[in-house]
């Protein structure tokens, strides 16, 4: 394996202005939020300030509980114990518990986590610094998170949903023989087999599943895994529930922050509700206020002011934020200094900043996760024959594909150079008749553009004349495209880490963490 080339997110069309103008220190109020050494080093203060002694043993005690069915490497016990001194910061990650951990993207963002506490150990010493997998196990949409993919299968589970999903118990397992059936003769394909059955095993829940496939993926690199569905840690953030259903704070305070964002980007990535809560039953459901009561959406269940807020002192765990306001229990539950998180994840996270600071809570620093692209020495082979950069499958590939099919064509070359003899030749036309009648300039004027428009559709037809005559090297571009962007996306979302696990096993993961880059987000592009 091989790393060819490492593109900035500011050279790459698709990533969102919104992120880009983050990075670049360019949205007024966030500029100590992003990634840097000075930045860091006032965040630990801050942190260290804000987060007591109580809360730590808190942590300790509910990390130690979760994770005391799953074998501890020595850095991770290590790790553990260190959340005791006030000196020992987490950096963490977020995910839903997608099966077998779904796309890719989902190793990355947990690798750069654990490559961000080393580099902060390495400037900071005197401190400790642990990552964090946050699992998203209160969610309830089964049907994100329900299935993976691989080059050759589509692999997915069917379970009753409704709830939390990190409650569900697993009892289709058919997908796990159509796995062994893909992967039996690769060169770590028994490796992989072993992790899905041992993952998966019919009875588990899928928290139960994703803490066991984690931890076998990565204790090696002390990572810690957390379950917010936890009384304990809840009732650290009673209060904030409580100010939630009597004010509806969060919605209020950020109502700003989101005007600004839609403004200037358009729209938000998700919009604040006034109450950013669930309530956890059988299923998952939304907490509403009629103006008199309380009542849960699609269920027979309300309540007065007065039992809504005994429901929440006696039994905090049957309240459940919603992508909003998880971040703050997240920040609320952590010595936590950074989130590591996609661009969907950043953009929703800018919207929160002002309400952090009504609640007394620091806003972390953000980093926008490294991609990466594994790509096979003959796809690189094809691209480099027919004369094409790698950059060029990260810009308008239509765009590109039109030029490369007309390029050196003796008609078009001639249809340009006409066209700039008339455009030149209209421009003195047009100087000469803006000096008489002024209707007469305008007819001068739109029989440019008649002319121009004639110019444009016949460089349209012999474009698709083109395509006609070179259909095998427009078959051979469109094909490469989906070499480098199966189902037309980003590989890392579609592929599950197998796909390269199989042939690669933990020394894949080494050369992922050893390409990773903390202090700026890129596109690393592998050849293997």
């Amino acid at each position: 394996m091989k790393t060819i080339n490492k593109i900035s997110f500011q050279d790459i069309q698709s990533i969102p202005q919104l992120v880009k103008d983050f990075l670049n220190q360019k949205i007024e109020g966030f500029e100590e939020n992003t990634f840097s050494i000075d930045h860091f080093r006032n965040q630990i203060h801050v942190k260290q300030d804000a987060f007591s002694s109580e809360q730590r043993i808190i942590l300790f005690n509910a990390l130690e509980n979760q994770l005391s069915d799953v074998v501890l490497s020595s850095k991770q016990k290590k790790h553990l114990e260190s959340l005791k001194q006030p000196n020992t910061f987490t950096i963490t990650t977020g995910h839903q518990l997608n099966l077998f951990s779904g796309p890719a993207f989902f190793v990355y963002k947990i690798l750069q986590t654990v490559k961000t506490c080393t580099y902060l150990k390495e400037n900071f010493p005197d401190f400790n610094f642990v990552p964090i997998y946050w699992m998203a196990s209160e969610d309830h949409d089964f049907a994100e998170i329900n299935h993976f993919k691989t080059e050759a299968n589509y692999y997915e589970t069917n379970e009753k949903s409704g709830g939390a999903v990190g409650r569900i118990h697993i009892h289709d397992t058919h997908f796990i023989s159509e796995f062994e059936k893909e992967f039996k003769d690769s060169i770590f394909g028994t490796e992989l087999i072993l992790m899905l059955k041992e993952s998966y095993k019919s009875g588990n829940t899928l928290t139960e599943a994703i803490r066991i496939l984690v931890n076998r993926l990565f204790s090696e690199f002390g990572l810690l895994i957390i379950d917010g569905d936890s009384k304990e840690l809840k009732n650290q953030i009673k209060g904030i529930f409580k100010d939630e259903l009597l004010n509806f704070s969060l919605h209020k305070i950020s109502k700003e922050k989101v005007d600004f964002l839609t403004g200037k980007y358009g729209k938000v990535q998700v919009n604040p509700r006034e109450i950013n809560l669930f309530y956890l039953s059988e299923t998952r459901d939304r907490i509403d206020f009629d103006g008199s009561n309380y009542f849960i959406v699609d269920k027979n269940i309300s309540f007065t002011e007065e039992e809504i807020l005994n429901e929440l002192e006696n039994s905090p765990e049957k309240f459940s934020p919603n992508a909003l306001m998880r971040p703050v229990y997240q920040e609320c539950v952590l010595p936590n200094l950074a989130y590591i998180g996609g661009n969907a994840e950043i953009m929703y996270w800018l919207e929160l900043k002002d309400y952090f600071k009504k609640i007394n809570i620091p806003f972390p620093i953000l980093i926008p996760r490294n991609s990466m692209l594994f790509l096979k020495e003959k796809t690189l082979g094809k691209i480099q024959k027919l004369n094409l950069r790698i950059e060029d499958f990260f810009e308008n590939f239509t765009t590109i594909i039109n030029h490369k099919i007309v390029e050196d064509n003796s008609i078009l070359k001639l249809l340009d150079e006409k066209e700039s003899l008339l455009m030149s030749n209209f421009s003195e036309l047009k100087a000469v008749a803006e000096t008489t009648e002024k209707s007469f300039g305008n007819m001068v004027k739109a029989e440019e553009v008649r002319q121009l428009k004639s110019f444009a559709r016949m460089k349209k037809r012999l474009l698709h004349a083109e395509k006609i005559k070179q259909s095998e090297l427009l078959e051979r571009l469109e094909n490469l495209f989906l070499d480098v962007h199966p189902s037309k996306n980003w590989q890392e979302r579609v592929y599950n880490f197998s796909v390269f696990f199989a042939d690669f096993g933990y020394s894949w993961l080494e050369t992922c963490l050893e390409e990773m880059v903390v202090q700026e987000s890129k596109l690393i592009i592998v050849a293997i």
